[in-house]
Order: C-alpha cells, then sequence, then structure tokens
C-alpha cells in the first residue's frame, strides 16, 4: 500500500506539472502571435516579399535603359526628396490609403514633395479585399489622393494588390472572386480619373491568389515585386513589365523601384 501511494502522488505530481508547463505556454505563446499582426493602416509596398519570396541580388547595369524611381509611406516620415533627386532618383510613388479606413499623415510631405524637386509623382492604395469592396476602396483612394491630373507629372494611380499582412494571406477569397474584387476596384477608378490603374503585386501571390489571371494585362500597367537580379517570370498575360520593385534596402529611403524605359516613357505614361 505504501509503495501505491507513491507511485500515485508521483503520478499526480507529474500531471500537475504538465498542466502548469502547457498553461505558461499557452500564455507565452499568445502574445507574440498577436504581436506579429501589425497595426491596421501600416501596411505599404512589398511588406512581405522578403517573407514570401526572399531576396536574392540586386539588378546588373544590362543595356536596357532604365530611370530609378522610389516609392514611399507613411512610416518612413519626411523623405529628403533633394538626396533622392541628386542621387539619379525622377520618380515616385506615395501610399494614400488602405482600406476605407487610413490615409497616410505625411502624404503632403511626400507626395508634393517629390513634385516640388522635379520628380514625376503617383499614388498608391494598399487593398484589403477582406473589408470592403474593391469599387468601395477606389472611390476612397480617388477621394484621398489617388486622382489624376493631365499635368504631365502626375501618373495614374497604382493598387497594391499582395499578401495580406494582418491574416490569411488572399484575404479569404476565392481566386475567382479576388479576380472580381480587382476588376471592381479597376473599373471604378477609371470611372472616377479616365485612367487604367498600374497593378503592383508579386507573381508568387498573383498565381496563389487569383490563379494566375491573364485578363487585365491589355489594360493595367504592371509593377512587379521581386527582390532579385532580375525580375523573373511575370504573371499571366503581360508580356513585359512597367515598374519593378527590385529592392527594399535601398539608400535613402530603402524602397527602390525600376522604370522599364528612359524618363520620356515615364513621362508618357504619366501624359496616359
Amino acid at each position: 500500500m505504501p509503495v501505491h501511494r507513491s507511485g500515485t502522488a508521483r503520478r499526480l505530481r507529474v500531471l500537475a506539472a504538465g498542466t502548469l508547463l502547457a498553461a505558461l505556454s499557452l500564455l507565452s505563446t499568445h502574445p507574440s502571435s498577436a504581436a506579429d499582426v501589425p497595426a491596421r493602416g501600416t501596411a505599404r509596398m512589398g511588406m512581405g516579399v522578403i517573407a514570401h519570396d526572399g531576396r536574392g541580388g540586386t539588378p546588373s547595369t544590362g543595356d536596357a535603359t532604365q530611370t530609378e524611381g522610389v516609392d514611399v509611406a507613411g512610416y518612413q516620415g519626411d523623405v529628403a526628396w533633394s538626396t533622392l533627386w541628386s542621387s539619379g532618383v525622377r520618380w515616385a510613388y506615395t501610399k494614400a490609403t488602405e482600406g476605407t479606413y487610413y490615409t497616410n499623415p505625411y502624404f503632403a510631405q511626400q507626395y508634393n514633395g517629390a513634385y516640388g524637386i522635379g520628380m514625376i509623382r503617383g499614388s498608391y492604395h494598399f487593398a484589403t479585399p477582406d473589408t470592403t469592396t474593391g469599387a468601395t476602396q477606389a472611390n476612397y483612394f480617388v477621394d484621398h489622393g489617388g486622382g489624376w491630373s493631365g499635368d504631365g507629372r502626375t501618373l495614374p494611380g497604382t493598387l497594391d494588390i499582395e499578401w495580406n499582412p494582418y491574416g490569411a494571406a488572399c484575404y479569404g477569397k476565392t481566386q475567382s472572386a479576388m479576380v472580381s474584387w480587382i476588376s471592381s476596384f479597376l473599373t471604378q477608378y477609371k470611372a472616377r480619373t479616365g485612367r487604367d490603374a498600374v497593378i503592383y503585386t508579386a507573381a508568387s501571390w498573383w498565381t496563389q491568389c487569383t490563379g494566375d489571371y491573364s485578363g487585365f494585362a491589355a489594360s493595367n500597367p504592371l509593377w512587379i515585386a521581386r527582390y532579385a537580379s532580375d525580375p523573373g517570370t511575370l504573371p499571366a498575360g503581360w508580356a513585359y513589365y512597367t515598374m519593378w520593385q527590385y529592392t527594399s534596402s535601398g539608400p535613402t529611403v530603402g524602397d527602390h523601384d525600376k522604370f522599364n524605359g528612359a524618363l520620356d516613357r515615364v513621362q508618357a505614361l504619366a501624359n496616359g
């Protein structure tokens, strides 16, 4: 009997210790998981590129004529536009909006600052297809900095459609539903501005979340995201890219891009 009681006590102590460890484990992992999800509004172009596609070098000089650009968002604060201009940057995009709940507090300094230094500028919208419709977000974008004017210095707005930093990569949508959402945004943007929006995306996300849909390529310029020595295989339908975000660690602001052509091609896109 004493042996039996000793064995029972030992088993109870082991069980209690295991229960305590499990509880402590839950307490320690839950806050870190929550901390991994950024605050709404903080998303930006290329936020998920390294995590999903990695980083693999920088572009070689090559023979193609390309024009250097940058993309900026609120987290960068006031941007040193004169420094970027001196380094050869000639065009820039600024994040204007996200969903229907966020506007960039640094938008005026960034968007107007690029224009003031002599750059050709544009604005972009970070899409959240799980919150409101595409058309609703297009209206919000146009109403808060995403419009277009034929002044020769303003580029058409860009739809930034990529991995969801707040949850499921495809925002809980099927591939066909995602294509419909994107179409809704693009149609309304054109109705409001007369211009076809640029689509910024990564090929791997596009394949996963739209089924590599090719139907937008005829009208909407492609801005491809890939941090490597070349832009890689493009999404279906696009024979070439118009812009390429090639790094998030370039000088001054981090996010640097190549326009596929000389400055007169950037101007042509601005002019429509």
